[in-house]
């Protein structure tokens, strides 16, 4: 005998728990529509994936934009580097990094600074930088630590591939660096 208090596992009560959440989540990114949510045909996904898709837009939309240093509890503040030797230097410089991988942040072209001029970069420009802290346990913040925003030699000389670099330079019709191996290897914690 089936007891009718306790509903079926079956693909209708699957359905319509879906479409339920379905209209949760539109209704809840209701006050965030624009054009850029239009633009994207999800009507041909699976309704599940539909979600997903959605529950990240509004983890986005909802997420407080904080400096890094403020993600961590105690607030993660190193020493300055000009207060380090270079033994500290390293030691502290990997107890971040570390730190950093565990809130999902990833530290992307890195091999071409030093201990010093990474530590640096992390304490100067990562840390204090505004970012949305989505605590979703899937996204990761990567951070391009080239900087090729405004030039983009540290990355054609030793990071892009032959196909990249010329693709690059028949784009933008100026010559090509020399190719490089980056002078400090770093095996960091990658995507999990």
């Amino acid at each position: 005998m089936v007891d009718s208090r306790r509903p079926l596992n079956n693909p209708r009560n699957n359905d319509v728990e879906e479409l339920l959440r379905n209209a949760e989540l539109r209704n809840e990114l209701e006050p965030f529509y624009d054009e850029a949510i239009s633009r994207i045909n999800i009507q041909h996904w699976p309704l599940s994936m539909e979600n997903e898709f959605l529950a990240a837009m509004l983890a986005w939309e909802q997420a407080p934009v904080l400096p890094i240093y403020r993600w961590f509890e105690p607030e993660l503040r190193p020493p300055r580097p000009d207060m380090l030797d270079d033994t500290d230097l390293h030691d502290i410089l990997w107890e971040v990094i570390n730190k950093m991988h565990q809130k999902r942040i990833i530290l992307d072209f890195t091999d071409h600074l030093s201990d010093r001029e990474l530590y640096r970069l992390i304490y100067r420009d990562i840390l204090p930088s505004r970012e949305k802290k989505i605590d979703s346990g899937r996204n990761y913040l990567h951070w391009d630590c080239t900087g090729t925003s405004s030039d983009p030699e540290i990355w054609l000389r030793y990071y892009a591939t032959e196909e990249e670099r010329e693709a690059w330079a028949k784009t933008y019709r100026q010559p090509l660096p020399e190719k490089s191996e980056p002078p400090h290897h770093r095996d960091l914690p990658r995507e999990l």
